[in-house]
């Protein structure tokens, strides 16, 4: 059995401004192309479908027209788990009516873990894959509020509820299978930061869990799993650097941060419990560029750039110490006429400094909530010993604000 294995499309999101939809499109049209030319039989998506819980209607388009692709094609699954970004209710109201399609649809943790999990057959009717289809956990999903906690009791708590969901899972599944007389391979899906993860500058991701985050390790996950198939995540990557737990990463660069990755779907092959994994390489939709020097290197890279008359989207930044007081407006001069667009333009700190009160180009699209709520306290004067307990409560708070469901009734 082949299965494909990806996450992290976050249809909708835009870059400084810049709408991506020809991009997204692209991405699922070389997808379902893939699927429908090499024989796939099931597809993962390993949540953060959608890049906000309020997904426009062209980013909706784009998945419905997808998944209606691919249940013409011989592919016979497909399993889709909620991320962090996604809408629980939002990825689950139409279930009911993507399962006649073989669409299999978890938005949130489901009441009873048979739910989580999918036994699927071949065309005989064959049971030929167990899936754990785990979406992201929700503090308020696996952990129950005591008054008095401390920031390290309620992470050791989540940590623990998120190693018992999986554990009461992987275990229904096994039962299952027991009971049934079958002994297929068995595949995990879930959406979360593990110990060790590797993520790029400005990538967005969250941090999902307060005070734990950098320790969910890979004794999380049962041994039982033969594949484990994660999301949220942008950097494709190994867990623990095992060849059978994977994050995909993102299809596409997020940001300028990601441009020099080279995207990949992950192709999973069983012809027994062990997995063959191979990486499919994305091919690169939109060309994303940084540039980064002095004038002078900088206007021979944009002239270079140009004579390519191929599309480029720029993030230039400027390190020379001359002062130029429209550094934007000389760079599009030099960029008119050609194929490639500007983005950002960032200064060197030293030039910022110069140019302060003339023009601050930092801006809140820049920071982080925490960067923000960091500045405001020095800039009260909070003493450095209350800081660390009002961050706690600042992360908390945020935590509680991100996991808000606005499809919820």
């Amino acid at each position: 059995m082949k299965l494909i294995h990806t996450s992290d499309w976050h249809l909708g999101r835009m870059l400084y401004g810049r709408k991506r939809y020809d991009e997204f499109g692209q991405f699922l049209d070389w997808l379902a192309t893939f699927i429908e030319q090499n024989a796939v039989n099931a597809l993962l998506v390993a949540g953060d479908i959608f890049d906000t819980t309020a997904p426009s209607n062209r980013a909706l388009q784009l998945y419905y027209q997808f998944l209606h692709r691919i249940s013409q094609s011989d592919c016979r699954h497909v399993i889709i788990i909620g991320g962090n970004h996604d809408s629980p209710s939002l990825l689950n109201a139409p279930r009911e009516v993507l399962r006649s399609l073989n669409v299999h649809v978890v938005g949130r943790m489901a009441d009873s873990p048979d739910e989580e999990n999918f036994l699927l057959n071949d065309n005989s009717g064959v049971p030929e894959l167990m899936v754990c289809a785990v979406p992201f956990l929700r503090d308020r999903d696996v952990r129950q509020a005591e008054a008095g906690e401390s920031i390290e009791e309620k992470g050791q708590k989540l940590i623990r509820g998120i190693q018992d969901h999986y554990k009461t899972v992987v275990e229904t599944a096994l039962r299952r299978c027991e009971e049934l007389q079958i002994s297929p391979p068995l595949v995990g899906m879930g959406h979360l930061f593990t110990a060790g993860g590797q993520t790029a500058d400005g990538d967005g991701v969250r941090d999902l869990y307060v005070g734990s985050l950098a320790h969910l390790t890979s004794d999380t996950f049962p041994a039982q799993i033969d594949y484990l198939a994660l999301g949220h995540l942008h950097v494709p990557q190994k867990v623990g650097e095992s060849e059978f737990r994977r994050y995909s990463g993102s299809p596409i660069p997020m940001n300028f941060g990601e441009a020099k990755q080279q995207k990949q779907v992950l192709s999973v092959e069983f012809s027994g419990k062990i997995p063959s994994v191979a990486s499919i390489p994305v091919p690169s939709f939109q060309k994303l560029e940084s540039l980064k020097g002095d004038w002078k290197s900088l206007c021979k890279k944009l002239n270079e750039l140009g004579n390519e008359k191929k599309p480029v989207w720029l993030e230039i930044t400027y390190t020379g110490s001359e002062v130029i007081g429209d550094l934007r407006g000389q760079l599009e001069d030099i960029t008119k006429g050609t194929k490639l667009e500007i983005l950002r333009v960032k200064n060197n700190p030293l030039v910022d400094q110069v140019l302060q009160r003339m023009s601050h180009e930092e801006t809140l699209e820049e920071l982080r909530e925490t960067e923000v709520f960091q500045r405001t306290m020095n800039a009260h004067q909070i003493p450095e010993e209350q800081q660390s307990e009002l961050l706690d409560a600042f992360h908390e708070i945020l935590t509680d604000i991100h996991e808000n469901d606005l499809h919820a009734e």
